[in-house]
């Protein structure tokens, strides 16, 4: 059975989609079979990953959640990966769904396909609302991006909360695997500082602080707009080979 990994942090621009786009082409380079879910409503994910995920195509994870189409029909089996896309649709799940158990909407669609992939993959809004909390429900391991700065290590408090809330009443074997630092420039002072700090918060909650920090780097972002593989695209950037670290380090750690 594959292990269902969500990477979330209730703040945007953390580097959560760059870093499932990251980990699903380091797995894949490694031989692993890989699914990518975009549960965000931004659909950035899908972009970047070639999907297709023009509302008129009604084949998205929207359709999957609503019960009108089945989960392997709505994956995309792009040159990139096999993911299953999202488009704005995706955001009103909030006003539709709003029965007993809609939470396990996205843990009962994976149910049949789970055994499919070594590794599945979600992609998370920048917002601790019912699709965070259906994405934690469905998880084994959840990953934090969180930005090299004091003020978003902040936002440690209140994630770590809700995954509380979620262990409670949801999902008690959901594990996080640990804090990533994002857009981390070691050559600056305060680094050593927003990793003493990020060290004493993930102490204090329990959480693993990930050895492996990632820098800040153009090929990220232009291998993503041009809808290249991240790891191919500019090998030797220094942000790329830290993402292919942090595949290393999670694989060698046992957390994946």
């Amino acid at each position: 059975m594959g292990k269902i990994i969500c990477i979330s942090n209730q703040k945007g621009g953390v580097g959560k989609t760059t870093t499932t786009n990251a980990l699903a082409m380091g797995l894949k380079h490694k031989g692993y079979s890989v699914l990518c879910v975009d549960f965000d409503p931004q659909g950035n994910l899908s972009f970047s990953l070639r999907a297709d995920a023009r509302l008129e195509l009604q084949s998205s994870v929207y359709y999957v959640l609503k019960g009108e189409l089945k989960t392997g029909q709505a994956i995309q089996h792009t040159e990139l990966a096999n993911i299953i896309p999202s488009n704005i649709l995706l955001s009103g799940i909030e006003l539709e769904f709003t029965g007993q158990g809609r939470e396990f909407l996205l843990r009962d669609a994976l149910r049949p396909i789970e055994r499919l992939y070594d590794y599945i993959l979600i992609d998370t809004p920048p917002a601790l609302g019912i699709l965070t909390v259906n994405a934690f429900a469905a998880a084994d391991i959840l990953l934090m991006p969180v930005l090299s700065d004091l003020f978003s290590l902040q936002g440690i408090v209140q994630l770590h909360e809700t995954v509380e809330r979620v262990r409670a009443a949801t999902n008690p074997n959901l594990s996080v695997g640990g804090i990533l630092l994002t857009r981390f420039n070691p050559r600056e002072q305060v680094s050593s500082v927003i990793r003493e700090t990020a060290s004493d918060m993930a102490q204090t909650f329990g959480i693993p602080l990930l050895e492996t920090s990632i820098r800040t780097g153009v090929a990220l972002t232009k291998a993503q707009i041009l809808r290249q593989d991240i790891i191919a695209y500019e090998p030797k950037s220094k942000a790329v080979q830290d993402y292919q670290r942090l595949v290393d380090e999670l694989l060698g750690k046992k957390v994946l």
